[in-house]
């Protein structure tokens, strides 16, 4: 399986490359960033690129790619509605375009979070903005589309965030993830997880569009399992 991925510099993109480089049914990797993330493999092939609203230049790396995993984000934090969904939904359906230009049957798997709102009408403008980057891409034609929607996270395998707050957040959870495992199944996960949820789902699909924690989990499990 060659596969696109977006934000490999960040934790859940950083999480899911550890995943797809250790995987036996993940012949190549194509890495799209803006900075070097100083990961080398012989199935990587990374492409620092700056303009993230044109992704034409680069699009014959994309051919025949089997799957993208999109796990690019940001914070809306300190942002207005508007620069949000310009980074959110802008740069999801640019890259969008170009995917299914050089794959026309490339499966899409794409990093949302838990409270998305699907109805675009909710009081919590995050929310609003990434239930539109999934409607616009659910109405292009992939071969597929699984919504990803992840809560907590935990980091693992020396993933870090590039948010020191939220390393230090981490840092103070992480011994409690055991508890919050068993005490919150369906709001907890790692980056792991993550990762061998996104690989499951781009090879073998997944039971449903809209994948909540608890979906991610098994969807890891299941991978684990066939991995032995």
């Amino acid at each position: 399986m060659k596969v696109a991925l977006f934000g490999a510099t960040g934790m859940l993109g950083s999480g899911t490359l550890i995943e797809c480089l250790g995987h036996p049914d993940v012949h190549e990797v194509v890495s799209v960033v803006r900075r070097p993330s100083q990961s080398s493999h012989p199935r990587l092939r990374e492409i620092i690129h700056d303009d993230f609203l044109d992704f034409a230049p680069i699009a014959s790396s994309f051919t025949d790619c089997d799957a993208c995993l999109f796990c690019l984000g940001v914070s809306s934090a300190g942002m207005s509605e508007e620069a949000y969904r310009h980074v959110t939904v802008g740069v999801a359906l640019a890259a969008a375009t170009t995917l299914l230009e050089a794959s026309s049957q490339i499966t899409l798997c794409f990093i949302s979070g838990m409270g998305t709102d699907s109805s675009e009408k909710g009081r919590v403008m995050w929310a609003r903005v990434k239930g539109e980057a999934e409607n616009r891409l659910c109405e292009l034609p992939f071969g597929a589309v699984w919504l990803f929607r992840p809560g907590y996270v935990q980091p693992v395998k020396g993933v870090r965030s590039r948010t020191r707050l939220y390393n230090a957040l981490y840092a103070v959870v992480g011994p409690l993830y055991p508890v919050l495992r068993r005490a919150m199944p369906a709001s907890v996960t790692t980056t792991e997880k993550v990762g061998l949820a996104l690989i499951r789902a781009a090879r073998e699909g997944a039971p449903r569009q809209i994948l909540e924690n608890r979906d991610i989990n098994e969807l890891a499990e299941a991978e684990r399992h066939v991995l032995g």
